[in-house]
């Protein structure tokens, strides 16, 4: 009866139109699989297990993530309580010396005990839904708090996976970069003793030395990026820089796992944060009834019993009892326009997050459609630049050769060098991509959460 008397609107969820079908899905093979829980062993790196494993035990925005989790169930506890009547007990005992008046002795002081154990219970009849608004919106918080922890775990675990796939990234440009830098040395030190035979000229030497000092100058910065990714993921794995290292892998020895996304209708059971989205949505609803219900009035019904003697001898006895009845109706009449001011707040916040929600909504699948782009057209780019390593390479040890024969100068090997250089670095980050389009791929479709 009481529920039928709710001021506030029933909550209805946004009807948000998905599209038929992704636009870029091609190159995918196979029935349509959602990603599971682990997608990350799809790679194929036990070292990346460790640090993700490591990362969902010891995360610091984990840890905080879970600690805001209990919060927000103990204040939906909190909130659910005006629903069930409120108990307490009370025990007075009182000693005092008072004036007796109408006696024969003509007046004199007493001594007198009393004793006075009490039960009170009061009771707030929710007769507009005030009550049961405010746990609905507690509740929606406490659960939109649940779907945050599992945001912040997903964006934990990528966060870790595309940092190692950097740092791995940065070792193989080094390697590279040092290969480079040791087979220049090799052509200059040719080059020297060809010049000490009369057969190679000073400009030479000197043209040589000048690309062995640019790659010589570009390992310092690759350096420094290699180790200040490797001080950010031991950040996100909860340990000192100095406790963390990645000496082993290359980014060739990682697989690329198969991505078959579902239907996009399926989408949005299957992200967190559009879950979370619509329960921050659900508890602004409630408080609209909240708001409503504050500008009508409210019943207060009290009850009071127990006992009440001057000796505890006659203290639990039928004629000790004691009781109270009272009930209490409060109106609001003038409050400055705080209560109409709240009920416009309140409608105000739900706008705010009904488009936030479809903003959620929509970036979601916009998530989906460039990840989906992305690890298609990384996964050709990286094809056509192997090939551009293969021809550069070939093109090099013609040089050389051609070199040694005398048919070429030093400037031809000298392009070639700098051209294989250029395509081995460029084909190294062209595979980072491709494993970063593929993380942010398994991201975008939710990580294999699914809402129950």
């Amino acid at each position: 009866m009481l529920g039928a008397c709710s001021v506030g609107p029933a909550y209805h969820r946004p009807q948000i139109p998905s599209p038929p079908q992704w636009q870029d899905t091609s190159d995918n093979q196979g029935p349509a699989v959602w990603p599971s829980a682990d997608w990350w062993h799809g790679f194929g790196s036990e070292k990346l297990d460790e640090l993700i494993a490591e990362a969902q035990h010891s995360n610091d925005d984990l840890a905080v993530a879970i600690a805001r989790v209990q919060e927000a169930d103990a204040q939906a506890r909190i909130a659910g309580a005006p629903l069930l009547p409120s108990l307490d007990l009370t025990a007075d005992a009182t000693r005092q010396r008072a004036p007796v008046t109408g006696t024969s002795a003509g007046g004199g002081r007493a001594t007198f005990n009393t004793f006075n154990p009490e039960l009170t219970a009061s009771y707030e009849l929710d007769f507009w839904g005030k009550n049961r608004a405010l746990r609905t919106a507690a509740r929606a918080t406490a659960i939109a708090s649940h779907f945050d922890k599992e945001t912040v775990a997903l964006t934990v675990v990528s966060s870790v996976a595309t940092s190692y796939f950097q740092a791995l990234e940065f070792r193989d440009r080094l390697e590279v970069a040092r290969q480079n830098l040791v087979n220049g040395q090799k052509i200059l030190r040719g080059l020297q003793l060809e010049q000490t035979a009369g057969i190679a000229t000073a400009l030479d030497v000197a043209q040589q030395e000048t690309a062995v000092a640019i790659l010589d100058a570009a390992i310092p910065p690759l350096q420094q990026q290699f180790r200040q990714t490797v001080n950010a993921l031991a950040v996100l794995i909860g340990k000192t820089p100095e406790s963390i290292d990645v000496d082993t892998g290359t980014l060739n020895s990682l697989k690329s796992p198969l991505v078959a996304p579902g239907m996009p209708s399926q989408l949005l059971s299957r992200r967190p944060d559009v879950a979370e989205s619509e329960q921050q949505l659900i508890s602004a609803n409630a408080d609209i009834t909240v708001a409503r219900a504050a500008l009508f009035p409210s019943i207060q019904l009290t009850a009071g019993g127990g006992y009440e003697s001057s000796a505890l001898s006659s203290l639990i006895n039928p004629a000790s009892r004691v009781w109270a009845l009272s009930a209490g109706l409060t109106q609001p009449i003038f409050h400055g326009g705080a209560l109409r001011g709240q009920v416009v707040f309140s409608n105000a916040h739900y706008a705010e997050l009904l488009s936030a929600y479809h903003k959620t909504v929509i970036s979601a699948f916009g998530n989906v459609e460039n990840a989906l782009v992305a690890a298609r057209q990384t996964k050709e780019q990286q094809i056509r630049q192997q090939k551009a390593v293969d021809t550069a390479r070939r093109a090099f040890q013609y040089a050389q050769t051609q070199m040694s024969a005398g048919t070429v100068n030093i400037l031809t090997v000298l392009n070639t060098e700098n051209a294989l250089f250029s395509a081995q670095d460029e084909l190294v980050q062209v595979q980072y991509l491709h494993l970063q389009s593929l993380v942010d791929l398994f991201t975008a479709l939710g990580g294999g959460w699914q809402q129950g």
